[in-house]
């Protein structure tokens, strides 16, 4: 175009023009609201480390698919977290720096039962709603606080599939250890229960201290029970010691069940062949068919170089529930988003989301997974099963 051939009236109007739309950039860069901030601490070192660092990745996760998606609000969402060490008190010294400092928005409980149970103290001080991301002890929500709000099935009922489907195999006595945590404790109350219901009894029980106790001796004491069935209310490390002792002592029940450890990839890589047959108590799996399950663990393995495990769901559908309970606020108002977690019903990658008066959530429950010839395969409730239940334990003597 010929510049020297536009009339002056036209060029004058045409950088008008462009100078308008330099100042309605300009100020909409200066007029951008700030990010909505998240806030959350994680077990990255301590006891639970391994489950935490898994936490963290479902909850950037959704940091990223949500500013991917158009934000939340009209603004970006941006995450705070901190390292809590494994330990309750530093949980609790963290939150309250999330909220009186950091000046956070937004709150997402920590890994554990026992660290929520700190962390949901402070949030209830400053009546900040908190969605629990990975606890389900009930003793949480027996406080009667309002602003904890949970995703995850009750401990209390975490073996109910499991106790159903080993009477219904003929097995009739169990022997029960758990750790002195308030997860573990709960993960046993609700043996106790559904053992007497299945007419089942429990010929064995003891809790221990995972950070000195004496594995072997814990074994040699419940094998001298002869027990069909072992459960145990477990983390990870505790899990895997409580296999190795076992195979030392040539201990070979009908079943063994543990909570948490056997859903890990780190049970397998670790234990390898002995890793087969145990059970293990899930509150996620891809193979369960909930929403947006294969899509998440396809884009989690791009993203991590891992599968998802059933920890990252937790996170990334905990705080699908959040957001949830935002949009449908409308705003970021505590009052708001408070009324919202504790009336709306959600579905996320989790399954269903309601709690009752409390925040405990009522609508989930777990799934059994079982490891089969290197594989941690879903195998309760027999409706979404990839194999059948295999009963009894292979005695480690025919390995």
């Amino acid at each position: 175009m010929d510049m020297n051939k536009i009339p002056g009236t036209w060029l004058a109007r045409l950088f008008g023009y462009l100078l308008l739309l330099i100042v309605i950039d300009c100020h909409a860069m200066t007029t951008q609201e700030p990010p909505i901030r998240v806030g959350v601490t994680v077990s990255l070192s301590g006891e639970y480390a391994v489950s935490g660092k898994l936490e963290l990745e479902g909850i950037r996760m959704w940091v990223h698919d949500i500013n991917q998606r158009g934000a939340l609000l009209g603004q970006r969402v941006e995450l705070v977290y901190y390292d809590d060490k494994s330990e309750p008190a530093t949980s609790a010294t963290l939150y309250e720096r999330l909220i009186t400092q950091d000046k956070v928005d937004l709150l997402l409980g920590p890994y554990g039962s026992n660290i929520t149970m700190a962390a949901s103290t402070v949030a209830e001080q400053h009546n900040f709603p908190m969605v629990a991301t990975g606890a389900a002890s009930a003793d949480i929500w027996a406080r009667g606080y309002h602003n904890i709000f949970g995703v995850d099935a009750q401990a209390g009922h975490y073996m109910d599939l499991l106790i159903e489907s080993a009477a219904a195999a003929g097995l009739k006595t169990i022997a029960m250890v758990y750790g002195d945590s308030d997860f573990p404790r709960n993960v046993a109350a609700g043996v106790r229960v559904r053992a007497a219901a299945h007419d089942m009894q429990i010929v064995f029980e003891r809790q221990y201290h995972p950070e000195n106790a004496d594995y072997a001796a814990l074994v040699k004491a419940m094998k001298a029970t002869h027990p069909d069935l072992v459960i145990g209310g477990t983390y990870l490390d505790d899990s895997m010691a409580l296999v190795r002792a076992a195979k030392a002592a040539d201990f070979s029940p009908k079943a063994f069940a543990f909570t948490v450890g056997p859903a890990l990839k780190r049970f397998v890589d670790e234990l390898g062949a002995d890793a087969n047959g145990m059970l293990g108590i899930v509150a996620w799996m891809r193979s369960a068919a909930m929403p947006m399950a294969m899509d998440f663990s396809y884009r989690y393995k791009e993203r991590f170089g891992h599968n998802a495990s059933y920890v990252a769901a937790l996170g990334y559908g905990g705080a699908q529930v959040l957001e949830a309970a935002v949009r449908l606020a409308g705003s970021l108002d505590k009052d708001a988003i408070r009324t919202q977690l504790s009336q709306m019903k959600f579905r996320s990658i989790l399954g269903n989301y309601q709690v009752d008066a409390t925040g405990k959530q009522i609508a989930k429950y777990t799934y059994v997974m079982q490891v089969q010839n290197g594989w941690r395969l879903l195998v309760l409730p027999k409706s979404l099963q990839e194999s059948k239940v295999e009963y009894p334990f292979k005695p480690w003597s025919e390995r």
